[in-house]
């Protein structure tokens, strides 16, 4: 549909809600709209003939500027999220496209770009984050829902809790949260993870041991259980547990006594038990590989956590809590996920879960230092235009993971160590010795 003859383009483009400005090949600003001007707090009147980056100060005006690529590549660049800031200092979140401006020859001249404000956005989202939060847990998803609604009752009662769900779907965060709700909030919690110690290791770490008992028990140590006492023990990873141990355990829940290694005296416990695994109990039970009675005992009450790909809608609300949290700590000030960045995060599987999710951003905020994540400071295996490995994820630990953004980065600035700094945001010394740990895990 064609405008009419008689209605100028210029009022068109100065009735339209978004933000339009236009720059010649100096970057001098020479159309700039109402909406622009609402939008910026700039009145168009002393943003014509200026630099742009003199009215803007967007986060992308140190170097990574959206109308230098359309104008020397030629390309367009549609809903990328940054940040302005308006005169009186608050940074203002919007979402821009840009494009080369060409001549009636088709001979670039400049560029044009266009901006929503995403300020409601961002407060609709604030909102929810508030909303959709219960003792440090993040979810909005039904089933999320229904595990809010009945986890006061269950925390205030003493019976024994299993946590069913696979690796990296809070379970701890959950153990924590009935600790939290319970009359035993002021005493200890105690985590021990079942499958990461050996048998003996692990028997001596949940019930302790007596001098003598062996060769270095110099000392009576009390154990775990003991440790727990008037608190709360939580057993991560018990469908691990050797068999010997799991008739020692089903007598702590049975008789509330256990005895210390070498010793003969059982002792009182007084400590409430929280189970986690991310094994099909049902199936070891018919397998023979953990004991029935244990099970029942274990399974007074059941909360099945779900995988994060069947809870998609919290993915926003879990990628907003990491980022102010690392923001806390590494005192950054990333504005949060550009657009591009959440829709590839909402098609992604996540077979590491929310644990993969948190790993994702803390790799982000390597390349991140400040304004909105994008799809350049994403794992490679993530980004569209790399050949995605089988699980998103790089494969290997958290400082395995910085390693390889550390050295990808050196290898994008061919090597020079300044250029890197810079693009890391990192001082020389901090570049020096995270190279350092690298070469030392490979060696």
């Amino acid at each position: 549909m064609a405008f009419p003859k008689d209605l100028p383009l210029e009022d068109v483009l100065s009735s339209i809600a978004d933000g339009l400005f236009t720059v010649d090949a100096d970057w001098t600003i020479t159309y700039y709209n109402d909406a622009a001007a609402r939008i910026t707090g700039v009145p168009a009147a002393e943003a014509l003939g200026q630099k742009c980056w003199d009215v803007l100060h967007s986060s992308l005006c140190d170097g990574e500027c959206a109308l230098n690529a359309c104008i020397h590549k030629g390309g367009q660049i549609t809903n990328k999220s940054i940040f302005i800031v308006r005169p009186d200092g608050v940074k203002v979140p919007v979402s821009i496209s840009a494009a080369p401006l060409r001549n009636a020859d088709g001979e670039v001249i400049g560029g044009v770009e266009t901006f929503r404000d995403l300020t409601e956005i961002h407060a609709m989202r604030k909102e929810m984050r508030e909303s959709y939060s219960f003792e440090d847990i993040v979810g909005k998803s039904e089933a999320f829902e229904r595990i809010f609604t009945i986890l006061p009752q269950i925390a205030k009662s003493e019976a024994t809790v299993l946590l069913l769900g696979e690796s990296g779907t809070g379970k701890e965060l959950f153990a924590k949260a009935i600790h939290t709700l319970s009359g035993r909030k002021d005493g200890p919690f105690v985590p021990v993870n079942c499958g990461a110690l050996p048998e003996t290791l692990l028997e001596s770490e949940l019930f302790g041991y007596k001098a003598g008992a062996f060769t270095d028990a110099r000392k009576d140590k009390p154990g775990r259980f003991e440790s727990a006492r008037g608190g709360t023990i939580f057993l991560d990873e018990v469908g691990d547990m050797p068999g010997k141990l799991q008739v020692k355990l089903l007598r702590v829940l049975q008789e509330k006594t256990f005895e210390p290694l070498g010793g003969v005296t059982p002792v009182s416990s007084d400590a409430r038990v929280i189970a986690a695994t991310n094994r099909d109990l049902e199936a070891l039970v018919a397998e023979g590989d953990f004991r029935q009675d244990l099970f029942y005992r274990l399974n007074v009450v059941t909360l099945r956590l779900p995988p994060l790909r069947e809870r998609r809608a919290d993915i926003p609300l879990l990628a907003d809590h990491f980022i102010r949290r690392f923001n806390a700590v590494q005192g950054k000030d990333v504005e949060g996920l550009s657009e591009d960045v959440m829709s590839i995060l909402m098609r992604h599987d996540f077979p590491g879960n929310v644990r993969e999710l948190e790993n994702i951003i803390e790799f982000a905020f390597i390349l991140c230092s400040s304004g909105f994540i994008q799809v350049e400071h994403l794992p490679e295996t993530l980004r569209p235009d790399e050949e995605a490995a089988p699980g998103g994820m790089p494969v290997g630990t958290l400082e395995e993971i910085k390693c390889m953004a550390v050295k990808a980065a050196l290898e994008r600035n061919q090597g020079k160590r300044m250029a890197t700094c810079r693009e890391l945001n990192i001082s020389k010394d901090t570049l020096r010795r995270m190279l350092a740990k690298c070469d030392e895990a490979d060696g």
